[in-house]
């Protein structure tokens, strides 16, 4: 068992994540692939999941994985899964995935094997899809691998790609007037990875929707919105114990100190999970 993963990692393992990146970036779908997904109230649309892995400050070893389901249009919580897991990935900076990918998809098995009834059709993920740095973030990560239509919402801007939060960007943060308003994330190359969404009438502070998988991103962006009571969406919100203060885009910081880490610890020493 690692106690530490703060060291570099051996260059031959880097190198060895960019290929499984690249071979698996081949099989995202960019596009709509479920009749609900065409519905302009995504109709037949009755359960949306977030996932997320927390870490109490400092411990960059012991994490709490979680999943959520909640129902649509609703959004009330009709499943939870909380575990305290043991990292042995070192954290890189672009590989995020390969840290916490199993272990949400050891979740997602759990609830697949018992209630499948409560399977998502499409998971929310607490950071970026397409909007990486090899347009392969951690949303397309998981959509790849367990099938299932997913979108990364990130609440920071990943400057990545030639986009950055310069005073463009601040201009074009300010220009959205209300919520459901959004602009593209156009990268260097002329493509369009992402979008700023100002998510609520609420808050003027963006998010950042990019496609995981087996989804458009006008779609996802349209998704968000629908699943947004507050700036973040319902799905995540949940995850993140209401995305308190120290819960950063994890691909500019990967410590974050939210609530439910410690209830997730809490029903894990009595014995709940």
């Amino acid at each position: 068992m690692m106690t530490q993963t703060s060291s570099p990692p051996p260059e031959e393992l880097v190198k060895q994540w960019e290929r499984e990146q690249e071979r698996l970036r081949q099989q995202v779908v960019e596009d709509d692939t479920e009749d609900w997904q065409r519905s302009p109230g995504f109709c037949g649309l009755q359960r949306v999941g977030g996932v997320d892995l927390s870490f109490i400050k400092g411990d960059e070893v012991n994490a709490c994985a979680q999943l959520v389901v909640l129902s649509y249009p609703s959004l009330e919580v009709l499943y939870e899964d909380s575990r305290m897991v043991t990292l042995t990935a070192p954290y890189v900076s672009g590989f995020l995935a390969f840290r916490e990918t199993p272990f949400l998809l050891e979740a997602l098995q759990r609830l697949r094997t018992g209630q499948p009834t409560l399977m998502p059709q499409v998971v929310f993920v607490d950071g970026n899809g397409l909007f990486h740095y090899r347009e392969f973030g951690l949303a397309c990560h998981l959509g790849v691998l367990s099938g299932l239509p997913c979108v990364g919402v990130a609440k920071n801007l990943l400057q990545v790609q030639g986009v950055f939060k310069d005073e463009e960007h601040q201009s074009q943060i300010a220009a959205l007037q209300k919520g459901g308003d959004s602009f593209p994330l156009t990268v260097a190359s002329g493509k369009v990875l992402g979008k700023a969404l100002r998510s609520c009438d609420k808050s003027s502070k963006p998010v950042y929707v990019s496609v995981g998988h087996k989804i458009s991103l006008d779609t996802a962006v349209r998704l968000t919105h629908a699943c947004c009571r507050y700036r973040v969406p319902e799905p995540i919100r949940q995850v993140c114990g209401c995305c308190g203060a120290g819960s950063e885009d994890k691909e500019q910081q990967s410590l974050k100190t939210p609530l439910k880490v410690h209830l997730c610890v809490r029903a894990c020493v009595n014995g709940n999970f």
